[in-house]
């Protein structure tokens, strides 16, 4: 029988595991949006070279006594028809299955992926090299081009990765091993130079603009660098709704041009943080009366790689907290979105990530935590991101532009990216100079999107709505 290779789960992915739920099965969504109906078959082909590219998502989810962990499979993934709702489970247990999926629905290139596996950057990694590969080899079926050039040829893939290897896309690289355990601090897996190439295919260049992510909630404990103790602690507002009927994502996008919201945007303030204070101001008009419950509180995921050279496409992120609370100063939009730049600034210096990071990562190598059997850790982890999501009003994930090849480019319309959720949440990315905003929730109501969308159109920026259907009058309007 053949010796297959595993890994344990790494620090960030063990909170996936306990946290699930039938509302919110942690997966996250990725897509893009051509300027034509999708080739099934050419997809196929471009996922078969794709998929040998990256080992890690070879992967299925197996459990021992003490622990989860990765072990890589023989099992080939197949192009789907979209017939599940969005961010449907993937993973289920004593089930050997892997761990994302590829579908296709009419215009629309669709990976979706259960988040223990790989994170956003990740992801979105392998959606970029798998639109490369469909669209050139779209290309290459064609009218040869000018000049005698062969499509194909650019678009032929490296040799298979070895899922033993220690390279960035095989199962046995950890970045928080590597970088946040006390006793060492060895040298990078990757030059600078290497994960900042990595990095640009997927993310911003500059600061981290965040990361799509059901992340593990910072600890209601904990207040921001910089900003003392914190004086709310039993009054952070959360937002109540009416559960959709079947426990689906409730997900709406908003689109907008890139350069209007970017006028907008206050000065000294980044693009996170302003859609954060947006979002924000969003739900407080929703709300009406927040009545004691004034302050509101968001969890922004951060890719690590940004500062931490990695080109893993296993989980690199940390989950940082801001919050503003009504009334005490100016609520203005300036003057939030400013307040949460300064607090979040501090938070993504490298000497406090590397603080925060190394403390996390020596918590879980405890003795006493490691001889837990695992389904009592499940416990303890699931009781502890309970506790820890009534700290929270929304989550906000910021991607930042995506970039493409020339010679494809205009085959893509646009890029969209959305998360199962717990709670009220925004997902952004943009693409040739639009920016999709999704937001995610568990609920029927819509308020929070609709104040959004008018913050926005009373400055002057051009809005476009789309909507998935949850309800069963909205499902049979669908299909009539």
């Amino acid at each position: 029988m053949t010796r297959r290779a595993w890994v344990r789960l790494d620090n960030a992915s063990n909170i996936f595991l306990a946290a699930r739920s039938d509302v919110d099965p942690k997966v996250f969504r990725m897509s893009a949006e051509m300027d034509h109906e999708v080739d099934g078959e050419l997809l196929q082909q471009a996922l078969d070279a794709t998929f040998d590219r990256y080992p890690l998502y070879h992967a299925v989810l197996r459990k021992g006594l003490f622990w989860y962990y990765l072990q890589d499979s023989d099992l080939r993934p197949q192009v789907q028809a979209e017939v599940r709702p969005t961010c449907a489970a993937i993973y289920r247990e004593n089930r050997r299955e892997l761990l994302f999926r590829v579908m296709r629905h009419r215009r629309r290139i669709v990976l979706e992926v259960f988040h223990a596996l790989s994170d956003g950057t990740g992801a979105l990694a392998f959606l970029r090299e798998l639109v490369i590969a469909y669209a050139r080899a779209r290309t290459a079926a064609g009218p040869a081009p000018a000049g005698g050039a062969d499509p194909a040829s650019a678009a032929s893939p490296p040799p298979a990765v070895d899922p033993t290897s220690r390279h960035g896309r095989g199962l046995f690289v950890d970045p928080f091993a590597r970088y946040f355990r006390r006793e060492r601090r060895p040298a990078p897996a990757a030059s600078a130079a290497e994960a900042s190439a990595f990095v640009r295919a997927a993310t911003p260049a500059g600061l981290p603009e965040g990361m799509p992510a059901q992340e593990p909630a910072a600890s209601p404990r904990r207040r921001m660098v910089g900003r003392g103790p914190r004086r709310h602690e039993t009054h952070v507002h959360r937002v109540p709704g009416t559960r959709t009927p079947d426990g689906r994502t409730r997900a709406v996008e908003l689109t907008v041009p890139v350069a209007e919201l970017l006028a907008t945007r206050p000065e000294g303030v980044g693009t996170t943080m302003y859609l954060t204070a947006l979002l924000f101001e969003a739900v407080r008009r929703s709300a009406g009366d927040l009545g004691r419950a004034r302050t509101l509180a968001a969890s922004v995921p951060v890719n690590l790689r940004q500062f931490f050279p990695s080109t893993s496409s296993r989980n690199f992120f940390t989950a940082l907290r801001v919050e503003h609370t009504y009334g005490e100063g100016l609520d203005d939009l300036g003057a939030i979105g400013r307040q949460l730049e300064a607090d979040f600034r501090p938070q993504i210096e490298i000497g406090a990530l590397e603080e925060r990071l190394r403390r996390l990562m020596g918590l879980e190598r405890m003795p006493v935590l490691r001889i837990i059997p695992r389904p009592l850790k499940d416990l303890v982890l699931g009781l502890v991101n309970r506790v820890n999501n009534r700290a929270l009003t929304v989550a906000v994930s910021n991607m930042g532009p995506v970039r493409l090849p020339e010679d494809i480019a205009d085959q893509v319309r646009r890029v969209s990216f959305q998360v199962s959720a717990v709670r009220p949440q925004i997902c952004a990315i943009s693409y040739g100079g639009w920016l999709s905003i999704t937001f995610t929730s568990p609920f029927l109501e819509t308020g929070h999107v609709r104040e959004f969308a008018r913050l926005l159109t009373a400055q002057g920026i051009a809005v476009s709505v789309a909507a998935t259907r949850v309800t069963e009058a909205e499902l049979a309007e669908g299909a009539a």
